[in-house]
């Protein structure tokens, strides 16, 4: 099964509208920041920050996961704000929790909201997103993997 991530954003942003033009929309690194940058221009959205969830992390060693070495980078403060977090995929709500952890590091947000392209359902945490653009449970191996390739975002279906 295929799965255009480009078409995926256009359904985030009509189930979003444009009444999101004051909000700060923050991507977590590294396909939430792709999809956030995308999406913030869908729905005329000014401020877009970055956000690194590495130190927020509790479960790399035990998921093989690797460290990355990305960094936080919101240009706009966030205290009082309404904040739309974006990723690409939620499934364990793990990395959903670190963000939350690393945005209420810089500040007090009036509000957050989650968009997410894909829920691959699966959770571990309580974590819901707001705004949906698919839900697709994958077998346990699978992984789904988003690509940027010239700007041009793909998702890929990994066999484990």
């Amino acid at each position: 099964m295929q799965l255009d991530a480009e078409q995926l954003i256009n359904v985030l942003a009509e189930k979003i509208g444009d009444a999101a033009a004051d909000i700060g929309v923050v991507g977590i690194h590294t396909g939430g920041a792709w999809v956030a940058d995308k999406l913030a221009a869908k729905i005329g959205a000014a401020r877009v920050g970055r956000i690194a969830v590495t130190l927020h992390r509790d479960d790399y060693a035990t998921r093989g996961l690797h460290p990355q070495k990305n960094t936080t980078e919101i240009g706009f403060d966030i205290e009082g704000r309404h904040i739309l977090l974006v990723d690409d995929v939620i499934q364990s709500g793990r990395t959903i929790r670190a963000a939350l952890n690393e945005l209420f590091d810089f500040g007090r947000p009036a509000s957050v909201k989650l968009a997410v392209l894909v829920d691959r359902g699966g959770r571990e945490l309580p974590m819901q997103a707001d705004y949906v653009a698919i839900t697709m449970p994958l077998e346990g191996a699978q992984q789904l993997e988003l690509t940027n390739a010239g700007g041009v975002l793909r998702f890929e279906i990994l066999e484990g």
